[in-house]
């Protein structure tokens, strides 16, 4: 695998509102990479009917002339972004190699290495020396003590939500909810100051990720006719409103309405039809609802670049 950029965001105490804590098991009632497991499948915590599985499938299988480490499968992998509430974790669906997937979306993931330039790390520059899972959970060795402590400029929040970062990321690819260890020289350890001895878990999606997200199209995307957008999110009344933008112009917009909302991130669609644009560059976004009007912090927006053809 091509060794790819880092990108560490220095994050302040005034980015982060309000406290992250690590949270047991059986506060959220579904598992945290619940989504359809394709890359151009419909966000996590509760896929609707129409998505596929939520497990990561193998790709077609290899001809005879193909070596089985050309084999992949697709995962999510969980990204930091700006929001206004502070930095918050966005999901990626990325193709890895099969043989070793767990430390596949590890590395993507504190390389920031995501698709979307809007996204980065919260680990600075650095890696594990192997990931692995069993009945206790996942396991993370250090390389070196780098992660051991928090590096300048990293609150205790923004420390809490890289750990998430690595819980989300660990357990999404594994579609299980057990607890991660992180481990230097074969004993437990710290990350980033927080002592992982006892297993660390996952905190609520409300608390922890964006509060909407895209997840197709895809960054990059090429689309034509009638395409189906879809992501999660938790906004006002299960409204989500969208828009495509051709540089600050809105040229076309709608809304979808999510399955639910408040407690956690619901799956959202809409049909989009994009037949009435010119070809060229565009850019698709999703947000919250804002009923402040605009007097509060404003919507959650994520953002995705994509070609009309």
């Amino acid at each position: 695998m091509t060794a790819p950029r880092s990108r560490f965001l220095a994050l302040s105490l005034a980015g982060l509102v309000g406290s992250i804590v690590l949270a047991g098991c059986g506060d959220d009632p579904e598992p945290t990479a619940s989504d359809p497991g394709g890359s151009d499948s419909s966000s996590a915590a509760g896929s609707p009917t129409p998505e596929p599985s939520t497990e990561p499938s193998t790709e077609p299988e290899p001809s005879e002339t193909e070596s089985s480490s050309t084999e992949t499968v697709t995962v999510p992998v969980y990204f930091s972004g700006d929001t206004p509430q502070g930095p918050r974790l966005f999901r990626e669906f990325r193709k890895v190699a099969a043989n070793n997937p767990l430390a596949e979306a590890a590395a993507l993931m504190t390389a920031g290495d995501a698709q979307d330039p809007d996204y980065g790390t919260l680990f600075p520059a650095g890696g594990f020396a192997s990931v692995s899972y069993g009945d206790g959970g996942f396991v993370v060795e250090l390389a070196d003590d780098t992660y051991t402590t928090a590096p300048g400029g990293m609150t205790q929040q923004a420390a809490r939500l890289a750990a998430q970062q690595l819980i989300y990321t660990l357990q999404g690819v594994q579609q299980k909810r057990d607890p991660v260890t992180v481990e230097l020289d074969g004993r437990p350890t710290t990350l980033f100051g927080i002592d992982t001895a006892g297993g660390l878990t996952e905190a609520p999606q409300i608390d922890v990720l964006g509060l909407v997200s895209v997840t197709s199209p895809e960054e990059g995307a090429t689309v034509s006719g009638k395409f189906t957008a879809s992501g999660v999110a938790s906004s006002f009344e299960a409204t989500v409103p969208w828009r495509i933008r051709q540089g600050e112009k809105v040229v076309l917009e709608g809304f979808a309405t999510a399955e639910g909302w408040m407690d956690k991130l619901y799956p959202w669609q809409s049909e989009v039809d994009v037949s009435g644009l010119a070809p060229g560059e565009y850019t698709f976004e999703a947000s919250t609802d804002d009923p402040s009007g605009g007097e509060g912090s404003g919507p959650t927006v994520d953002t995705k670049t994509i070609t009309v053809k």
